[in-house]
């Protein structure tokens, strides 16, 4: 079950293209304080045109189209002010470089970028809400556990969602005096419309027969942990055990999928790697004032299958991190190497693996070989995340802010591996390659 309208990411396609028109309008109006003349509005709307395309391209690239930023607000001033700083950059480039779309006076860009960026932040966090998408639908959600609570939380405290959880069944207090009668108590209040309910769970068979009869009463019913999956774009950890593997992951080789992968790891990782080279002189002086010390690393790490696979990286530590999660304000990090960290450039020299083929551009990132074993005694089913090639970036890299630091945090990067490994596809590669890109341009990689 869908809780997101997709009609809803096309109106707000078009509020943005209706607010980048408008934006040019006011840039106009305030530019010659009169009505902007017809010919006028033309000559500025063609070269702008290729602009609205282009950002609404970088809108994609950075998920403001996607479910995630349509639905979880607090993320979106942040989001947008990050993109349109590099929008603007985008916009200079237009109109500075290209002669067919040069305009003037400089100061229209200008007054544009600000109204434009005004416009489409008012947008996207006041107006856009306000418009009454869909119709909420009442719920109740049948389940138990973190997951339930985690899903529960999100839904009712988010505007943006076709539901609203009225009411809550804890499958945990099945075996109390008089759960069953408290439940039929709530069946029939009937003040909802969608039962949201974790299927799998075995304290659901007293209760089947009397969801059952709701059937008749169009009453729609939904997978908990397939809602779950849908909102937060990770694997419910509960759902890990042995048939959930069988069910999901195979090792079958998919042809198409896996030619285009590695010609997207070539045609990028190659010339990126070349251009790339033209850091190397100023990252290895930078180093060597810092503290003298060597400017590459070799390190072990677990690759595809569990092998163990060698890669190399600018040094960022005045000493190895086996075995030990690096944390924030970690004493071991040079002054160096903590912009090299969180610009991500210590890792450029990976891009050789990516060529040779131990590793791709997108997949689980690979473990320090000490702390992988470790972690694979401590995390049940954890070396599943190594079936696949490990990569540069991946989907827990764009979902998670920062690195785990601690067993619980490396628990919820596996739920994002997991989600990566069943839903992998070419498509979604790009999208992550695109995403890593526009992090590491709005320099939000940690």
């Amino acid at each position: 079950m869908k809780i997101y309208n997709k009609k809803e990411t096309l109106v707000l396609f078009a509020g943005d293209v209706f607010f980048f028109a408008v934006a040019l309008w006011l840039t106009l109006f305030v530019r010659f304080m009169q009505i902007p003349p017809r010919d006028i509005l033309v000559s500025h709307l063609i070269p702008f045109s290729f602009l609205f395309v282009v950002w609404v391209i970088s809108f994609f690239i950075v998920g403001l189209y996607g479910k995630n930023t349509l639905l979880f607000k607090s993320r979106l001033p942040s989001l947008i002010l990050r993109t349109q700083i590099i929008n603007s950059g985008i916009a200079v480039l237009f109109f500075y470089f290209i002669p067919y779309l040069s305009i003037t006076p400089k100061v229209t860009l200008f007054l544009y970028l600000v109204f434009s960026f005004t416009l489409i932040l008012i947008w996207r966090t006041r107006l856009s809400v306000f418009l009454g998408f869909r119709k909420k639908q009442n719920a109740l959600l049948i389940g138990e556990g973190r997951e339930m609570k985690e899903l529960f939380e999100e839904v009712n405290h988010n505007r943006r969602y076709a539901l609203s959880f009225v009411s809550v069944v804890d499958l945990s207090k099945a075996d109390e005096p008089g759960f069953e009668e408290d439940f039929l108590k709530t069946l029939s209040a009937r003040n909802f419309s969608v039962i949201v309910a974790d299927m799998a769970n075995k304290k659901m068979e007293m209760i089947f027969p009397h969801l059952y009869n709701l059937i008749f009463s169009n009453v729609r019913f939904a997978e908990m942990h397939t809602l779950y999956e849908d909102i937060f774009d990770r694997v419910p950890l509960s759902l890990l055990h042995y048939r959930w593997f069988l069910q999901n992951v195979s090792v079958s080789s998919h042809l198409a999928y896996d030619a285009l992968k590695r010609v997207m790891d070539i045609v990028i990782s190659l010339p990126l790697g070349l251009i790339s080279f033209l850091l190397y002189p100023f990252v290895w002086l930078a180093i060597k004032i810092n503290d003298g010390g060597p400017v590459f690393i070799v390190q072990e790490r677990v690759g595809k299958d569990n092998k163990i696979i060698k890669i190399l990286k600018f040094r960022s530590m005045k000493a190895s991190d086996s075995g030990v999660w690096v944390k924030e304000g970690d004493t071991r990090i040079t002054r160096v190497g903590r912009f090299l960290r969180s610009s991500r450039v210590d890792e450029l020299p990976q891009l050789l693996s990516v060529i040779k083929g131990d590793m791709s551009l997108v997949g689980p990132r690979p473990d320090i070989y000490d702390l992988g074993m470790k972690l694979s005694k401590e995390i049940p089913y954890y070396t599943i995340r190594n079936i696949i090639k490990p990569g540069l970036s991946g989907w827990a890299q764009i979902k998670q802010e920062n690195p785990p630091q601690s067993l619980e945090e490396t628990k919820l990067r596996l739920a994002y591996d997991f989600y990566y490994i069943k839903h992998r596809s070419f498509l979604l590669d790009f999208k992550i390659a695109l995403q890593t890109i526009a992090i590491l341009l709005s320099r939000a990689g940690k």
